[in-house]
């Protein structure tokens, strides 16, 4: 494995991707690099519960920013503590493919980590995956790392 100067990780919030994090800290830390944290959200939408304060289904970490920040503070923390000096959290608008890719070019990243989530499932193989999708779009190393239990 090669130095690196610029590592880009992206996280949903979910227990997977901060696995997939904290392997991305493991690079940075070993290559003393920077390690961006990068979460994707889309516009707030309203929810279908009667209930205000009660979301039906898991896309409350990413729909709205107000989650997201706290999902970036928690990996932020496990990068410190995995020995990174630098990091950086950043909250982008959009699709989690779109904005990685852009967030990559952006900061001139050496390597992309995502998790493996999706890959191989039925969803992942018809309309594709996250991992797969970066994998093709990136113009960087990308690594897809194993999260799965």
């Amino acid at each position: 494995m090669s130095d690196y100067n610029v590592v880009v990780v992206g996280t949903d919030g979910s227990e997977s991707s901060f696995r997939a994090v904290d392997q991305a800290a493991a690079i940075a830390a070993k290559a003393n690099a920077k390690l961006i944290v990068a979460t994707a959200y889309l516009p707030k939408v309203e929810l279908r519960s009667g209930e205000p304060d009660q979301v039906n289904d898991e896309n409350y970490r990413t729909q709205g920013n107000a989650p997201v920040y706290g999902m970036l503070r928690e990996a932020s923390d496990r990068a410190r503590a995995a020995g990174v000096t630098d990091v950086e959290e950043r909250a982008i608008e959009g699709a989690p493919v779109d904005a990685l890719v852009a967030l990559v070019d952006e900061v001139n990243a050496d390597l992309l980590v995502v998790g493996n989530v999706g890959l191989d499932s039925i969803a992942g193989r018809l309309v594709g995956s996250v991992p797969r999708a970066v994998r093709r779009r990136a113009k960087t190393e990308v690594l897809v790392a194993e999260t799965k239990d």
